[in-house]
């Protein structure tokens, strides 16, 4: 391949390949079992409303139960990329223990439930140690730059993930299918066992501050809003996803292989978003592109509940939605999460990041409980409409904020 055909941070850090090719295989993988173990749910195991709200939630609970505590963990000790790296490992043994129990005869709901929240688990160990690694690599001035390759790998495995996995869910079953996720943690690993950047030592005044990350945010306006709006529009999205699958598959009538390359059309979007968020951030600041991703990113969404008709005008409204979608998520999650680079010192960064997730993450097992509990008592139609409009009214946090004037990346903030 051309070097001119390699963007210009991939040639200039070899440890940064390695964290965006772990990274890429990881994300595929993700994008596999995102259908495949919710259709494990629906289609072996045969899963309703509040049972997916169940599954959901157990996989999201550890962001509110142990984000925190891991992030303190974390700050102390050091050792981030080990951590990651055990991370990886325990996911993908995790996940390779729900093909073993299918194809011995013995899965069950509570398997999932069980898998469900030790992957979740570790998934938060990966996630607060994950921000350390990223600054310990990449220098301030391309964090914008390191992010748009990073999420434009990620909307590309959404283009090839969900239409694999539709494909391996229909030739293979559901249960197999979440194979692949588990080695793509292996494929993770391994990259990740190659990168030699010196991280920052542990800290040991981070003993005792357990609620220090919080105390960051709240004293950070910026942060602060943000947070505020990511949280609104967290805990109705996956009130939405909860009920997501079962609604377009019992429905509408899609078949796996479909809904597969219906998702896929998220990461259309995602891979435009991706490659245009520079150049709308040079243009109208980062902070006011974040600002048009908090919308962009739920309000398409109400197309689904509304999708009806003839089928070819269903399949339309549902492509329009996530293709939309897609878009308003990189200009979302790339500048949401430069800023946030930015602004946190490196001695808190885990801390900060615990934080973070108890609340931004934290809300989505309640969003997951909250869908399926409307989904059963009101019907699927409604409830969907009703976690839509929700997630749109996020935006509303930022509209005060200094997020509307950041033109570039902010100082880092004490």
């Amino acid at each position: 391949m051309s070097r001119r055909l390699v963007p210009r941070l991939l040639q200039d850090s070899a440890d940064f390949r390695r964290l965006f090719s772990g990274e890429t295989i990881s994300l595929f993988g993700d994008q596999v079992s995102l259908l495949a173990v919710p259709l494990v749910a629906v289609l072996a195991l045969h899963a309703g409303p509040a049972q997916m709200g169940y599954l959901s939630a157990a996989m999201l609970a550890p962001n509110l139960l142990l984000a925190l505590h891991l992030g303190a963990l974390i700050d102390r000790r050091g050792r981030r990329r080990q951590a990651m790296i055990a991370a990886d490992i325990g996911r993908a043994l995790l996940l390779a223990t729900v093909p073993a129990a299918y194809a011995l005869g013995v899965l069950s709901f509570v398997q999932l439930l069980v898998v469900g929240f030790l992957v979740g688990t570790l998934s938060v160990v990966f996630h607060v140690s994950y921000a350390t690694l990223f600054t310990a690599i990449v220098p301030r001035e391309r964090y914008v730059e390191a992010n748009q390759l990073l999420h434009g790998s990620r909307a590309f495995s959404f283009v090839t993930g969900p239409s694999v996995g539709g494909a391996l869910v229909q030739a293979l079953t559901a249960p197999v299918a979440v194979l692949a996720d588990a080695l793509s943690f292996l494929g993770s690993a391994f990259f990740l066992r190659r990168i030699r950047a010196a991280e920052p030592p542990g800290e040991t005044a981070a003993r005792g501050q357990l609620l220090e990350g919080l105390r960051f945010i709240r004293r950070t306006p910026l942060l602060l809003a943000m947070l505020a709006s990511t949280a609104t529009i967290n805990l109705f999205n996956f009130g939405f996803w909860a009920l997501y699958v079962l609604f377009v598959t019992e429905t509408l009538g899609v078949t796996p292989s479909t809904l597969g390359l219906i998702v896929g059309a998220a990461a259309v979007g995602g891979v435009l978003g991706a490659l245009f968020t520079g150049r709308i951030g040079k243009r109208i600041g980062i902070g006011p592109t974040f600002v048009l991703g908090s919308f962009l990113f739920p309000a398409p969404l109400l197309l689904v509940p509304m999708a009806g008709g003839p089928r070819p005008a269903v399949l339309a409204m549902l492509f329009v939605a996530e293709f939309v979608s897609g878009i308003g998520l990189m200009l979302l999650d790339i500048n949401s999460g430069s800023i946030q680079q930015a602004l946190i010192p490196d001695r808190m960064r885990a801390r900060v990041a615990g934080s973070y997730m108890t609340v931004n993450y934290g809300v989505r097992p309640l969003g997951s409980l909250l869908g399926g509990t409307l989904g059963a008592w009101i019907g699927l139609r409604p409830a969907l409409l009703l976690v839509v409009a929700g997630s749109v009214l996020g935006v509303l946090f930022l509209l005060p904020s200094p997020a509307v004037r950041l033109r570039g990346l902010p100082d880092p903030a004490e």
